[in-house]
C-alpha cells in the first residue's frame, strides 16, 4: 500500500536477530511507512507521484478519499495516526483505461496532456537516440504519425515504442530507403495480432505508405 505496511507480514518472531535481541513484541518494528506515509511524515513539503491510477485495484482510488481529503489516515496494528506536517503536492496520472469514481474526480484538478507533435517528438527522440541521422529521423516520425492516424488500430503506437523502433532500426543497419518503402519491424510497434493483421491487409490491396510530410496532410506540414 502507499501508507504503509507490515515489514513482516505482520508475524512477530521471539528471536529475530534484525533486532539484536531488541523487544519483537512491539509491533511498531514491523511496520514502515509507504510513500505516501513518508510524503506526510517528511518534515519538508513533498511531491508525491501516484503512476497510472486507472491500473490499480478498483476500490483503490476510493481507499485514497479519505487521505487526501484530510491528509491523514490511521495505523490500524498501532491504533497511531499519521497526518501530514506539510500538504504534499499529489500527482497522479491515468491512461484513461478504466472509469476513476466521481468523488474521487471532484477532489482532483484535470489536466490533459496532448500527445507529443512532432517538434516535441524531435526532442524527445533527441535524448534517446542522440546525432540521428536526419533523413532517418524524419522516416521514421513519418510512419509512425501515419500508423497513429490508421482508424483501424485498436492500440496506437506510443512515444515509448516509437524509441524501441528506432533502436531495431539501428541495430539491424536497414538502408534508410527501405525505411521509406515499408515499415520494417513494425512488430516494435503493433502489439495487437489484429493491428499487424490490418497493416498486412492493407499491403495486399497495394497501399501506399507515405514518405514525405505532405503526403500527411496540412495537419503535418513542417
Amino acid at each position: 500500500m502507499v501508507f504503509a505496511h507490515l515489514a513482516a507480514g505482520g508475524k512477530k518472531r521471539p528471536n529475530d536477530s534484525r533486532f539484536s535481541g531488541g523487544d519483537v513484541s512491539d509491533i511498531r518494528h514491523y511496520i514502515k511507512l509507504g510513500p505516501l506515509g513518508r510524503a506526510f511524515a517528511a518534515t519538508e513539503r513533498q511531491v508525491l507521484l501516484i503512476d497510472e491510477i486507472d491500473k490499480a485495484d478498483l476500490e483503490f482510488p476510493n481507499d485514497l478519499l479519505r487521505e487526501l481529503d484530510e491528509m491523514r489516515f490511521s495505523i490500524v496494528e498501532t491504533n497511531e495516526e499519521i497526518a501530514a506536517k506539510h500538504r504534499p503536492v499529489v500527482l497522479i496520472t491515468s491512461n484513461n483505461e478504466k472509469e476513476l469514481p466521481d468523488a474521487f474526480l471532484r477532489r482532483c484538478i484535470f489536466h490533459f496532456i496532448e500527445f507529443p507533435d512532432a517538434a516535441l517528438m524531435r526532442q524527445i527522440i533527441a535524448v534517446h537516440h542522440p546525432h540521428l541521422d536526419a533523413k532517418l529521423l524524419d522516416q521514421v516520425l513519418i510512419k509512425f504519425y501515419w500508423l497513429r492516424e490508421q482508424n483501424e488500430l485498436r492500440k496506437k503506437p506510443s512515444t515509448a515504442e516509437l524509441v524501441d523502433w528506432i533502436s531495431a532500426l539501428l541495430r539491424s543497419g536497414i538502408s534508410i530507403e527501405k525505411v521509406e518503402q515499408h515499415i520494417p519491424f513494425v512488430g516494435a510497434l503493433l502489439k495487437k495480432e489484429q493491428d499487424v493483421d490490418a497493416l498486412a491487409k492493407y499491403d495486399e490491396k497495394g497501399g501506399r505508405y507515405p514518405k514525405s510530410w505532405q503526403d500527411l496532410g496540412p495537419r503535418y506540414n513542417q
